[in-house]
């Protein structure tokens, strides 16, 4: 099916709804009008193989007049940001500005016709209606405060705690719930507005929350109906929406027993809380790490009678040890560094360099750019170091033709996407092919957004299924690796020299890289 513009909806009494509608448009339109489908398949699967956003979740995104929730709405905008090759943050940031602007609307449009259609001039209300003015006085007086103290975060989360521990909060979360938009205004910014720090583990948290949301509205549950139904304290189960927090296991086994879910939803919920536990369990491990270490301290940590080609990548796990990868091993001979610039790719990659010189394996250094690499030319076991911007295909023949399994040579190589098409492109498609049974070997490190280019060799170095990731900027950054799990970390932030390394067990293994 050819592609083609979408119906836009009639939003001309809500122009902040409509600007953030029409933007979303045009920014599909920049992206070469991918179909629903396509923006889905973009977004990609969690960690158990379901899709995070059906195709039906954007199409309604676009065509209903509905503001649509933020997660989602994030979720779309990165990916047609991807597509569009813009900086997929400052776009995603743009559109939370609208939308903050498209909710400060629908609650003054709500504000009003409650007002309008509830309650006559002068005529007193039932207290228990939603529309009693106190509760309304109440819902006004915790958004005003919100909004004063939006820039201070810190101040933000202490007012929330204590306003949700007040007496009767459940209470008037239930009355907000019965009534819609309210629900949406006081609901609907819980985890991308109020949160301190972004989740390593949102995209499952909000595919943990979307299944959870969807059970509970068919079955009309108000937060304390949740805790009668559950055993689950109300409070709970409101932080957990709050905060983007990841409700107890035990909680999510007992919803599912209370709504009577068929087994497909109940594995479904329990993987998907798998799923984000991981992710948190992963970032935990990440923290814990070491902000700095020695090259010679992380070297005393390798494994007992490593083989001539292991290379040190990093430190990590518990206890504490070095990592990295056996380059006569694997699907292909080549090892992956990929990250954006500042994130310490060349530390990693001289590192490596170092750890290989210390078993006398022979090297060829490849440089088009400064970098630390160039500082081990004059190592006994360096063979050449270019750093021209173009590699000739008979010089690399040359070095190549020299390596044998007994007398292996190594490629090492930064700032790779600059040699993207260099004249030695077929010896490098060629080594990642067949190296491994001539003794040749490549490690790599490249900005993340350019490796991956079908026509070009350095796709080749996917089929290694192995590498260090450096402060990752998209979903899709992980393959790169081959690692799936790599997928929720996209955009959480890191510090440089820190990374998750993969040797292609399916392992995800959080490491500092020594300097």
């Amino acid at each position: 099916m050819s592609a083609q513009l979408w119906t836009r909806p009639d939003l001309s009494h809500q122009p902040c709804l409509e600007r953030l509608n029409g933007d979303l448009h045009d920014l599909r339109l920049d992206a070469g009008l991918p179909s629903a489908r396509g923006i889905r398949d973009r977004i990609g699967k969690d960690a158990q193989g379901f899709w995070i956003v059906n195709h039906q979740a954007v199409l309604d995104a676009f065509q209903k007049a509905d503001l649509p929730p933020l997660g989602r709405l994030d979720l779309i905008v990165r990916a047609l940001a991807e597509i569009a090759r813009h900086d997929d943050d400052a776009v995603a940031d743009r559109f939370k500005e609208l939308w903050k602007l498209a909710v400060s609307e629908t609650v003054a449009q709500a504000h009003a016709d409650l007002r309008d259609d509830d309650t006559e001039p002068g005529e007193e209300t039932d207290d228990n209606t939603p529309g009693d003015a106190a509760l309304e006085s109440l819902k006004a007086l915790i958004i005003n405060a919100a909004q004063s103290l939006w820039d201070d975060k810190d101040a933000l989360r202490v007012f929330l705690g204590v306003v949700r521990r007040s007496e009767g909060f459940a209470r008037m979360a239930d009355a907000l719930e019965e009534h819609r938009p309210a629900n949406a205004t006081f609901y609907g910014v819980q985890s991308h507005e109020f949160e301190v720090a972004r989740s390593p583990a949102r995209r499952e948290l909000v595919a943990v929350r979307h299944c959870l949301e969807e059970h509970r509205l068919k079955r009309r549950w108000s937060f304390t109906e949740l805790e009668q139904q559950t055993r689950v304290s109300a409070d709970r189960w409101i932080r957990w929406y709050t905060h983007s927090e990841l409700p107890d296991r035990d909680a999510l086994v007992a919803f599912s027993n209370a709504a009577h879910l068929q087994l497909e939803h109940h594995t479904l919920l329990l993987g998907l809380w798998s799923a984000a536990h991981e992710a948190l369990e992963r970032q935990r491990r990440f923290n814990s790490l070491p902000s700095d270490i020695g090259f010679d301290e992380a070297w005393a940590m390798r494994p007992p009678a490593v083989p001539p080609l292991w290379a040190l990548a990093g430190v990590g796990g518990d206890p504490l040890s070095a990592h990295g990868p056996d380059l006569a091993t694997g699907s292909a001979p080549a090892f992956t560094i990929a990250g954006p610039a500042g994130s310490g790719r060349s530390t990693a990659l001289t590192t490596i360099a170092r750890s290989l010189l210390t078993s006398d394996t022979r090297l060829l250094l490849v440089a088009p750019r400064p970098s630390p690499l160039r500082e081990l030319a004059e190592q006994p076991s360096v063979l050449a170091c270019l750093v021209q911007n173009d590699i000739e295909r008979q010089t690399l023949e040359e070095v190549l033709d020299t390596a044998t399994r007994d007398d292996p040579v190594v490629v090492v190589m930064d700032d790779a996407e600059a040699l993207a098409d260099c004249g030695a492109s077929p010896v490098l498609r060629q080594l990642l092919q067949h190296g491994s049974s001539e003794g040749a070997a490549l490690v790599a490190a490249a900005n993340e957004r350019e490796i991956d280019h079908p026509m070009k060799w350095l796709s080749e170095l996917t089929n290694a299924r192995r590498g260090l990731l450096l402060a990752p900027q998209t979903y899709a950054s992980g393959k790169l690796i081959g690692s799936a799990s790599a997928t929720s970390l996209a955009g959480v932030s890191s510090s440089p020299g820190r990374g998750w390394l993969h040797l292609g067990d399916g392992r995800l293994t959080a490491v500092t890289v020594p300097r």
